[in-house]
């Protein structure tokens, strides 16, 4: 395994407290404090976020860090480390059981397991997160959730998620 630059040191320890603070915290204002002034945040499949500090700490603080579901888990699925950018591909599994408004905007909690891989593209900028570009697939969550019906449709369920965990393992 090659080493990590300094650099890429840093960057991983901006991203690994950042995420802990949306996940373990969940607290926006230390979330936002990782952030340059102008940082942003976009949801690609819903276009959920916000631009600006003051905009992310309300989008943080009323509609993700505290709907983050209590069974929620992330694997690591691979990690790519650049100069000013970093790649996370990640396993995630919980149980839709809160309001999840990046997610599933405007549909309340089903109580369904759902199981997605989420890919998320961050850049930093003056040793800060600039933004986030998070993607996953969409199809797969309304499969998972019972508002897509994948009957003659090329997509599938929680199988997709389960392929690229089952991949890493093997």
């Amino acid at each position: 395994m090659e080493s990590l630059t300094e650099r890429q040191k840093q960057l991983v320890d901006i991203w690994e407290r950042h995420i802990g603070y949306e996940f373990e915290d969940n607290d926006e204002n230390k979330t936002v404090d990782t952030m340059v002034d102008d940082a942003y945040v976009n949801h690609i499949p819903t276009q959920a976020g916000a631009v600006g500090k003051e905009a992310l700490r309300a989008f943080y603080g009323q509609h993700f860090v505290h709907q983050v579901p209590e069974d929620w888990t992330i694997v690591p699925l691979s990690r790519v480390v650049g100069h000013d950018h970093l790649v996370d591909e990640m396993y995630t599994e919980f149980t839709h059981s809160v309001t999840m408004d990046w997610l599933l905007p405007g549909i309340a909690p089903t109580q369904k397991k759902l199981k997605i891989v989420v890919v998320v593209i961050a850049s930093f900028r003056d040793g800060k997160l600039a933004h986030e570009h998070i993607h996953w697939d969409q199809a797969s969550v309304l499969v998972q959730v019972g508002l897509l019906d994948p009957v003659g449709l090329p997509v599938t369920g929680a199988e997709a998620a389960e392929r690229a965990l089952r991949d890493r393992t093997e």
